[in-house]
């Protein structure tokens, strides 16, 4: 596939997300929505904070490519300070508020912040390794900065991967990323300029700051965001309140709104799903529900999305969709080597990539792993004969039963027809001896389970564990945290 235009140079890529501000002053960027008000903010305001705060950061002694660790939560405050950093040449990281103390002091040496922003309440590091700023409404009280313009691919900002299967690493993008998000403009959104996209993510989630904020803003859409504490059984009434005519969540958020009538909502005109496989009967439910489309999209920290279904190319049933339009990708056998259509491996996407990261942050610097040109996500995927993607999970989740490599995906899928949630994990019943076990929120009763998975499952792909629970481990987007889900079965066997 054709590599999408270069980016220009130099290039800031908070320059870029508000280069609509001059052309739609007057436009909503932002609303944060509670069913009782909304705090609107105009592309003018929201610039005009943007670079009042960037001034600010700058008169506490910063200097480019120092590090601004964001302790913040919901709000508006994170988007601005995030683009306010970048836009004089300091370096966000964004983190999740719901960090705790000690899992911060961990992040601290290696974020090395000569700043950190913080919200009341929110868990900061101990020792605090540098002067802390609360009250943020303070830094505006300056003149408009000037963004800092330069090279394209230097260090824009970190993000911290989720860390539900090994320990956070922090994540380096440089200012080109988000030219590259360009691509999935088409390639999955179906954005343009008019529409009104909703996400219900927390902000230092990259999914809700790349997809709910930064490529919204971009082409001058409006970005709508509910306010902290918003019950997901209430996010059908913003939609229709709002006239979001994109609804973009993880897997989990759309499950629990559709526990509840669904409202009309004449202005959707689709839903996004991103951060774990979109389980097929969510899908069918949700069209059931609102007549609508779920496009569901496969990424990381490192790249983004870069496989998708999208408005114009709707991915088969039970498959992610196709590559994007200007990604290159691969699928590999443990040796490196490039597999025949058909034939399972891990997924790869080529080094030459615009939205490939920078690479990881380690002792020595900043460093992308690579084998050969190729960088490898740890996703287990085949392409089927028409260019479309089976997912059959992360490579450190597959299941291993009696020497066969399982995939948890093809368990989950068998059994979500009759469950409410599932998911499937290898738990250790003795040493050196797992089993497969199936995590289920239903009311059904292990031999009506057991039979079913004797009609659709080979004898070694069937759960010999079956745990019903009130529900799975979530984190606070809907993301599955099959490593606490795994430890919690091992406590209660």
């Amino acid at each position: 596939m054709p590599l999408p235009d270069p980016c220009p140079a130099p290039f800031n890529l908070a320059a870029y997300v508000l280069a609509q501000a001059p052309r739609l002053p007057d436009k909503i960027a932002l609303a944060v929505l509670s069913p009782s008000r909304s705090d609107r903010w105009s592309f003018a305001r929201l610039e005009d904070r943007v670079l009042r705060v960037a001034s600010g950061l700058l008169a506490q002694g910063l200097e480019p490519g120092d590090r601004v660790l964001l302790r913040l939560g919901n709000r508006p405050d994170f988007p601005v300070a995030y683009l306010a950093a970048i836009a004089v040449g300091l370096v966000p990281v964004p983190t999740s508020a719901q960090l705790t103390g000690p899992e911060i002091s961990r992040l601290v040496p290696e974020i090395a912040p000569k700043l950190i922003l913080a919200h009341a309440g929110i868990a900061l590091p101990d020792p605090l390794p540098c002067p802390v700023v609360t009250d943020l409404e303070a830094l505006t009280d300056h003149d408009r900065a000037t963004y800092q313009m330069g090279d394209p691919d230097r260090l824009a900002y970190l993000v911290y991967t989720s860390g539900t299967s090994s320990r956070p690493r922090a994540v380096a993008h440089a200012h080109r990323a988000i030219w590259a998000r360009r691509i999935m403009h088409d390639g999955w959104y179906g954005l343009s300029d008019s529409d009104r996209l909703l996400h219900a993510g927390a902000f230092n989630w990259t999914f809700t700051l790349g997809t709910g904020l930064l490529d919204p803003w971009s082409v001058g859409a409006t970005a709508l965001i509910p306010a902290e504490g918003t019950d997901p059984a209430t996010l059908p009434l913003l939609l229709k309140r709002h006239d979001a005519t994109i609804f973009a969540a993880a897997p989990g958020v759309f499950r629990r709104m559709l526990r509840s009538p669904m409202p009309p909502m004449p202005k959707l005109r689709h839903g996004l799903s991103a951060g774990e496989k979109l389980p097929e009967p969510i899908r069918e439910a949700w069209a059931g529900a609102t007549g609508t489309t779920i496009h569901e999209a496969l990424g990381m920290s490192e790249c983004s999305t870069f496989i998708s279904g999208c408005p114009a190319r709707p991915a088969p049933p039970h498959t992610l969709g196709f590559a994007q339009e200007g990604r290159q990708i691969a699928i590999l056998d443990p040796d490196g080597h490039p597999l025949p259509q058909g034939e399972t491996g891990q997924l790869a996407i080529h080094r030459s990539d615009p939205g490939l990261m920078l690479g990881y942050l380690d002792d020595d610097g900043v460093n992308l792993p690579l084998r050969g040109d190729w960088f490898v996500t740890g996703d287990m995927v085949h392409e089927d004969a028409d260019g479309s993607l089976i997912y059959h999970g992360r490579s450190d989740d597959m299941l291993n039963a009696g020497g066969f490599r399982v995939s948890p995906q093809e368990i989950e899928r068998a059994f979500a027809p009759l469950v409410e949630d599932c998911a499937a994990v290898s738990v250790e019943i003795r040493e050196d001896t797992h089993i497969i076990c199936l995590a289920h929120v239903s009311d059904l009763a292990d031999p009506e389970l057991r039979q079913h998975a004797e009609t659709c499952l080979a004898r070694y792909k069937q759960p010999r564990l079956y745990v019903a629970l009130d529900a799975l481990p979530r984190g606070g987007n809907g993301k599955l945290n099959r490593k606490a889900l795994a430890a919690a079965i091992r406590d209660m066997t």
